[in-house]
This record gives structure tokens, C-alpha cells and sequence, in this order.
């Protein structure tokens, strides 16, 4: 009888422990998980030409869209290549619609995709430059449905020829037109001047080659693309 209590009571111990064990396993995981799934940091495409990815002697994570993701809190992937567009190819034979293809489109569905484009596009046709848009913008709806959708028109390295005036007025359209939030550069003369005349701020913020902008002017892109964020309603994840 003795002998039958103290099997008893070893085989309550171990199940007692059996159970203490699978709770002290299983209880804090739940926690933790909703805890990163709350303040995971909002995951942000960016695709773009030479602006967005860098130059030579500029590095992608020195571009306007990580200084910008740096600010916003964002987990940020750069898409895209120099000298492209929605119609441009450059050296690399490709449109942002291919490149949207290959670089995000297989990805899981982010948080925002911030399409900034229109300066390698101002000659080709502008019928042409608006088909394209018009089809990567809606793939990118119809691809995630949830996700929120930015269209940057057109960077320049200070006051802009008409040709771009034309390329950023089509792109505004189709952004009107599918109902997508349009940052407008031009319009908010980021850049004004030139470099060769040393007037307006170019000659601070873009480098020698009148084009591109210098860490500084990158820096200072991005404070502009953050201020016209923060002024459109519900285009922030997590605001």
C-alpha cells in the first residue's frame, strides 16, 4: 500500500511537472509575438532611378529614401536603377514596370510603395510615359489591394525645363485618376537655380554634374518628402 501512495504521488509530481514545463514554454511566446507584431516597423518600397539607388560616389543608404526612412521609423527596401523611368531604360534595359517585376512584385505586400519617377521619361512621348504609368500603378493595386500607394513626380537638379513640366503634369493625372496621393516636387521648387549659374540653392544642395544632390541636398530632399508625407491624410502607416 505504502509503496502504491508513493507511486502515486511521483507520478502526480511528474505530471505536475510535465505541465509546468509546457506553460512555462508555451506562455511567453504569445506575449512576445503580439508585442513585435504591435510595434513592427512599418515595411516601405521605394523604386526609382539614380535619386532613389544612389550614384557613383553616393551610396543607396546616403539617398533621400533611407534618409527619409530613418526619419518615419520605416524598414525600407530601394528598388529600381539608374537612368530609368516608366518609359526610360538607361544602360540597364529596363522600365520601373520590368524592374517592378523582378526587385518587388514577388515580395509580400508592404506597408507603402513610394514610386518616384518622371526624370529619365522627358524624351519619350508623353501619351507613352502616361500608358506606363497608368498599367504599373494599377498592377501594383491589383497586386496589394491593401497596400497604400505614393506617386513622386519628377526630381530635378534645379529650375526644370518645360519637357519635365510635361512629364510631372501626366504622371499627376494618372495619379488623380487612380485615386493615388501625388508628391509634386516641381510645384514645391525643392530645387531652384542651377549649379553653372550658382543661383537658388543648387548650388548647395546638387552636385557638380547638375543633377543629382550631394549628401546634404539628400538630407534635405528628404526633410521635404517628409513634410509633404505628414500632410496627407491616412498615407503613414500607423497614422
Amino acid at each position: 500500500m505504502r509503496r502504491l501512495v508513493i507511486s502515486a504521488i511521483a507520478v502526480l509530481l511528474v505530471l505536475g511537472a510535465c505541465a509546468g514545463s509546457a506553460v512555462r514554454s508555451r506562455s511567453p511566446w504569445r506575449p512576445a509575438d503580439a508585442v513585435r507584431a504591435a510595434h513592427r516597423p512599418p515595411v516601405v518600397f521605394v523604386l526609382g532611378d539614380s535619386y532613389t539607388t544612389g550614384i557613383r560616389g553616393l551610396r543607396p543608404e546616403q539617398t533621400y529614401a533611407a534618409e527619409a526612412a530613418r526619419r518615419l521609423g520605416w524598414q525600407v527596401i530601394l528598388a529600381g536603377r539608374a537612368g530609368t523611368g516608366f518609359v526610360g531604360t538607361g544602360m540597364s534595359g529596363r522600365t520601373f514596370g520590368t524592374l517592378f517585376d523582378e526587385q518587388l512584385a514577388w515580395r509580400p505586400a508592404p506597408d507603402l510603395v513610394l514610386v518616384s519617377g518622371g526624370h529619365n521619361d522627358v524624351w519619350y512621348p508623353p501619351g507613352l510615359v502616361e500608358l506606363n504609368a497608368r498599367l504599373l500603378l494599377g498592377k501594383m493595386k491589383r497586386r496589394w489591394p491593401r497596400t497604400r500607394v505614393v506617386l513622386m513626380g519628377p526630381l530635378w537638379g534645379g529650375d526644370p525645363k518645360p519637357a519635365a513640366l510635361v512629364v510631372r503634369d501626366v504622371l499627376r493625372e494618372v495619379a488623380g485618376e487612380l485615386a493615388i496621393p501625388f508628391v509634386d516636387p516641381l510645384r514645391g521648387r525643392w530645387i531652384t537655380g542651377s549649379v553653372r549659374t550658382r543661383k537658388g540653392n543648387a548650388r548647395r544642395y546638387i552636385r557638380a554634374d547638375g543633377t543629382h544632390p550631394n549628401v546634404v541636398g539628400n538630407r534635405y530632399i528628404a526633410a521635404r518628402l517628409v513634410a509633404d508625407l505628414r500632410r496627407l491624410p491616412g498615407v503613414l502607416p500607423g497614422r
